[in-house]
């Protein structure tokens, strides 16, 4: 039995990552034979968070800044959770080590904690399917394996992560995975997108568990459809159907970081179990 905390960081809106996060991890339980149980944690509204009895937690992604919840009593919370979990994993008489993976929103969170970037509101909302560029780094890692460069995101914020301080990234051992995609015809500087940010914790800035057909359904919601083209623009709805529906790009990533993540952190727990 391995068990799975969910932390949910959408403050109560409707949203289609909790779905996909939860879909992941059963077919993941499923496809390995491996026995699982999973708990969800509201922690935006109702602040709360889990205790050490689980062995890998996925913490979502959000709205909103993720500047504005500074000093915030949930926040407060949620850092003191992380810090268990260091502490838990530092411990030499700990075999067995907690997994953490980051989303989006959750991302810039802990980038701001371990202050290792600026986290700033980006000049423009990005939103869509795009290519995300992966690192030296990043294709030695195994939540990467599998994946070429680049790889297709379904890419969903307001803000991001950017100018990386890499005295500070080599004194934690945090390691860059992957970048936002290059835009040699714009001044904005490349975004950071995923980060190692310690042997048992990473995370992406970006989607990894959206899921083609899901998200595509979603989009097809007359409401939603109306939402896209009213922020964006009609051409942005026909291209996101489109690359949604197309197998080598979302599912390829759907079906590659979070697996394979969940499954490091099922060798190491097997491993631990045995020393």
């Amino acid at each position: 039995m391995i068990r799975v905390a969910i932390l949910d960081l959408n403050e109560g809106q409707p949203n289609q990552g909790m779905r996909c996060i939860r879909q992941i991890v059963d077919e993941w339980s499923e496809f390995h034979g491996i026995e699982i149980e999973r708990d969800e944690f509201d922690v935006r509204v109702k602040g709360e968070v889990p205790n050490l009895d689980y062995d890998i937690y996925i913490s979502s992604g959000g709205p909103g800044s993720p500047l504005e919840s500074k000093g915030s009593a949930w926040e407060k919370a949620y850092f003191h959770w992380l810090e268990q979990i260091e502490q838990w994993n530092a411990g030499n008489e700990n075999d067995i080590k907690k997994y953490v993976f980051f989303i989006c929103h959750s991302f810039q969170l802990v980038c701001r904690h371990y202050a290792i970037g600026n986290i700033s509101k980006r000049n423009k909302t990005s939103f869509g399917v795009y290519p995300v560029h992966v690192t030296l780094e990043g294709q030695q890692d195994i939540v990467f394996k599998g994946l070429p460069d680049p790889f297709y995101v379904v890419d969903s914020r307001s803000y991001q992560v950017t100018s990386p301080d890499f005295q500070k990234l080599n004194m934690l051992g945090s390691t860059i995975l992957c970048i936002e995609k290059y835009r040699p015809h714009l001044e904005f500087e490349q975004a950071v997108m995923g980060i190692r940010f310690n042997e048992y914790m990473a995370g992406t800035q970006f989607h990894p568990e959206a899921d083609a057909i899901g998200m595509s359904m979603y989009l097809q919601t007359e409401e939603k459809k109306k939402t896209v083209i009213e922020n964006f623009s009609e051409e942005k709805w026909v291209s996101m159907v489109s690359q949604l529906n197309d197998p080598d790009k979302i599912m390829w990533t759907y079906a590659h970081i979070l697996p394979n993540f969940l499954s490091e952190a099922a060798q190491q727990f097997r491993e631990g179990q045995m020393a």
